[in-house]
């Protein structure tokens, strides 16, 4: 029941959309298909709640794609520990090979998930994010690499993004790495806006410089939403 509610029903509500599109006179309607977005900690809780995955992103080749640049980088810099914003249910994980890595979300369910599916590794530890109530004074949350995938487009209030943000940029001692798309484009009622987040990275952390950008192999204009992306990877060192 919670997956229809949750999934399925989207679903339902583009392809009534899209149909109102064709129809000009009908489309002033549209809204009525437009549920009020609940805000993006409730639709993430919502979504592991019924079932749900971190997305095609996390899975196939996107998947593999986004492992081989990781895995590569941090082999040719010798990182020794990652620190990652957004772990979802750990799927993407699966592929990486990351000497220590700590991983938050603000799903509890994701949290639950990937202790599960890594509960004899060692190596990767879990905790659950809260954006209001992260203080990080002592250092206890510090890597050499801050990791960010599929995460910044999906932080729709911009509360919600100026914190993720700084706590992202704050806690990686040499490099943080963002895989996102990278223009302002908002979409109502969704969960998710496009953000130019490479001017605020300008504007807010100057100690940060843009080292090199790799873009998407698999671009979702021409490979569809399921089996491409609008993301490119971009790679800050600290000066």
């Amino acid at each position: 029941m919670m997956a229809c509610r949750y999934e399925v029903c989207d679903v339902m509500r583009d392809r009534i959309r899209n149909t109102l599109a064709k129809t000009p006179f009908l489309w002033r309607f549209k809204d009525k298909f437009a549920p009020r977005f609940p805000g993006s900690a409730t639709y993430w809780n919502r979504r592991y709640q019924s079932g749900g995955n971190s997305g095609p992103g996390s899975y196939g080749r996107l998947a593999r794609f986004k492992a081989e640049i990781l895995n590569g980088f941090i082999a040719g810099r010798n990182v020794q520990s990652v620190i990652e914003f957004g772990c979802g249910d750990g799927a993407q994980l699966e592929s990486a090979k990351y000497p220590k890595y700590i991983g938050l979300d603000i799903s509890a369910n994701a949290i639950g998930l990937c202790k599960a599916r890594y509960l004899s590794d060692d190596s990767k530890s879990f905790f659950l994010y809260d954006g209001d109530s992260f203080a990080n004074k002592d250092g206890t949350f510090t890597a050499e690499l801050g990791l960010s995938l599929d995460v910044i487009y999906h932080l729709i209030e911009d509360r919600v993004f100026e914190r993720y943000m700084q706590h992202l940029f704050t806690v990686a001692s040499r490099f943080v790495i963002v895989y996102s798309s990278n223009h302002d484009e908002i979409i109502p009622n969704t969960h998710v806006r496009h953000r130019k987040f490479s001017d605020y990275v300008a504007a807010r952390f100057p100690e940060y410089s843009l080292i090199d950008k790799v873009e998407q192999r698999f671009p979702m204009k021409i490979h569809g939403e399921q089996d491409g992306s609008f993301c490119d990877f971009y790679i800050y060192g600290r000066i």
